[in-house]
């Protein structure tokens, strides 16, 4: 539970447990419900509630990031399997090519043919790599992009209000 600068209590509610994005709603949420400064667009918000959120942010990245780490893992088994798959097609076609020696077409085109499925399954699994790179890299730029908003937004807001309390410290 939190208190925030009106006193309203705040029970912890799935939002505020569902990963990075949850929190990052719920961070928004506080500041877009906080009190609005007469005459500003300031508000003030409850300092310990925005940490606490931060904090949220903080643990729930690992988890983001293990869950792209298991998709780089399955990415790597996929191919691993395309590969054992394109061994054991190129392992029958050499025993095939075995026994039809006296027939060049036949063992040629075996050849080919197994060349061509282990240059697909090599085509696959580094296509599968790049787009599980490619995933990982635009969730961790849109987390660093929000984490950048709601700081900027901290900084703007605190800002504003170290220029307002300055006055009245010399009075």
């Amino acid at each position: 539970m939190s208190e925030d600068v009106r006193g309203v209590v705040h029970e912890p509610d799935e939002e505020r447990t569902g990963g990075v994005a949850g929190v990052l709603d719920a961070i928004e949420q506080a500041v877009v419900a906080a009190r609005a400064m007469p005459m500003s667009s300031s508000v003030l918000v409850n300092r310990a509630e925005i940490l606490e959120l931060v904090d949220q942010v903080r643990a729930a990245l690992p988890t983001q990031l293990h869950r792209a780490d298991a998709v780089l893992a399955d990415a790597d088994a996929a191919r691993a399997a395309a590969q054992a798959e394109a061994e054991a097609v190129l392992a029958r076609a050499r025993a095939r090519a075995a026994e039809l020696v006296e027939q060049e077409a036949v063992v040629a085109e075996a050849q080919a043919r197994a060349a061509q499925i282990v240059a697909d399954a090599q085509e696959n699994a580094e296509a599968l790599r790049r787009d599980a790179d490619d995933y990982c890299d635009r969730r961790l730029a849109d987390f660093e992009i929000d984490l950048g908003k709601v700081l900027s937004q901290v900084q703007a807001g605190r800002a504003k209000l170290a220029g307002r309390l300055a006055p009245g410290e010399g009075a």
